[in-house]
């Protein structure tokens, strides 16, 4: 046993030993003409410690592995009201959580305190578990439907791949060499893995479980193995810090999509996407990336910009920094008529930025009283957001960004409107 858990401990990186403090990520993801969108960035985990291998559990639900107390239990998070709820109890820790197809459990691979490592299934609502697979050391897995069962298996200094048929507890060797990366391809009966066979190139590759026949699909970016598809048999990867996609009907080879040093993340690892193709879940390090409070680092929102927001097109026209600031006009057309205008300036006031307003009808009679403005203080800056209290402007390309503003109601509570500009 002691010898078995010192090969776990070198060949598998989910364990406990030397876990770096890896953080969960998402990110709302949409495709205009072929080309990837990322926006609304957040930081779901923002937890210290090991926080990895996220999947969704259904389009509203995230799932991952998350440090609690010393150890790694799983952690249910609700995109909706982010709320988390931690699913099981246990002594050990549990590590790579996936839904069970057809059934309200999940299955997590459990190492024990004495170094067992076994993959058990979890009752979502009680969170009680017993052992699925106990033949073989499993160290990563997904599943081809309630039956079947695809894993990485801890083997010959390595990892090979299996399928197990869960109602007679039959294993089946498929290819040796594989990496850690299992993911059903979407709209097909086939699922992908990573053929390490040739050890300086490897491959993505197809398996369909029922027939054991493998295909070759394209070379991974160098010596990365982490990926996720998308509904329309696109392949995103990251590799140093950028990430990438690939598609066999329109590319010929990887495509980059964007660099997550412009969201403060670094050393990226798992991907995982939701069914309906509009989160994604990416795992990293948090690089502080907070800038100085200076308008050169907000430079970006200079341009003219138009959009769609309370029920008409907006038009916001931002000036070049210049004498300490920057200016905007701001209007809403409705009907073909102005509905109001805004002049806004964010300045450099005592080594902040500080966001100011006032509001004006269509005759230029303002809302606010002479001396009266309304202001947003500053709360950080980062490569490709400027975040004040109550608006916040971030990124998207050089030639789009968003805008999200904080709107009181009369009942006393506040909704966000999000409004998507382009120059």
């Amino acid at each position: 046993m002691k010898n078995l858990f010192l090969l776990l401990c070198h060949v598998l990186p989910l364990l406990l030993f030397a876990q770096p403090n890896t953080e969960v990520f998402l990110f709302d993801i949409s495709q205009d003409h072929q080309t990837l969108k990322l926006s609304n960035f957040k930081n779901v985990s923002n937890n210290e410690g090991y926080d990895n291998q996220p999947s969704f559990l259904d389009d509203h639900t995230l799932l991952y592995a998350a440090t609690r107390n010393g150890q790694t239990d799983i952690l249910e998070y609700n995109l909706s009201n982010n709320s988390k709820r931690w699913v099981n109890t246990s002594e050990g820790s549990e590590y790579s959580p996936l839904k069970i197809p057809g059934q309200n459990a999940l299955s997590a691979i459990r190492l024990d305190k004495d170094g067992t490592q076994v993959l058990r299934r979890y009752d979502l609502k009680t969170g009680e578990s017993n052992v699925l697979v106990a033949d073989i050391v499993i160290g990563y897995q997904v599943w081809f439907n309630e039956n079947t069962l695809l894993s990485s298996v801890l083997e010959n200094n390595g990892l090979s791949l299996y399928s197990t048929h869960l109602p007679n507890h039959q294993n089946h060797r498929i290819q040796e060499k594989v990496g850690r990366s299992l993911h059903s391809i979407p709209n097909t009966n086939l699922v992908s893995y990573i053929s390490k066979e040739k050890d300086s190139i490897w491959e993505i590759k197809s398996v369909n479980p029922s027939s054991g026949v493998t295909t070759f699909i394209v070379h991974t970016l160098p010596q990365s193995e982490d990926l996720c598809w998308l509904n329309d048999g696109t392949i995103l990867m990251a590799h140093e810090g950028i990430l990438y996609q690939f598609n066999s009907k329109t590319h010929t080879n990887w495509v980059k999509v964007l660099s997550f040093s412009d969201y403060g993340i670094d050393n990226m690892t798992r991907l995982a996407v939701s069914s309906d193709g509009k989160k994604l879940a990416v795992v990293g390090e948090l690089v502080d990336q907070n800038l100085e409070p200076k308008l050169e680092n907000i430079s970006w929102i200079a341009g003219y910009w138009k959009g769609e927001a309370f029920g008409g097109q907006v038009e916001e026209n931002w000036s070049e920094a210049s004498g300490g600031s920057m200016m905007a006009t701001f209007k809403l057309i409705n009907n073909g008529k102005v509905s109001f205008y805004e002049i806004e300036i964010i300045r450099e006031v005592e080594n902040t930025l500080i966001l100011q307003l006032k509001h004006f009808d269509n005759d230029l009679k303002g809302w606010e009283e002479k001396d009266q403005t309304i202001d947003f203080p500053l709360k950080e800056i980062t490569p490709n957001k400027v975040v004040f209290e109550g608006m916040t402007f971030e990124k998207i390309s050089t030639n789009e960004m968003n805008v999200y503003v904080d709107l009181h109601q009369k009942d006393g509570t506040s909704k966000t409107l999000k409004i998507n500009y382009k120059k």
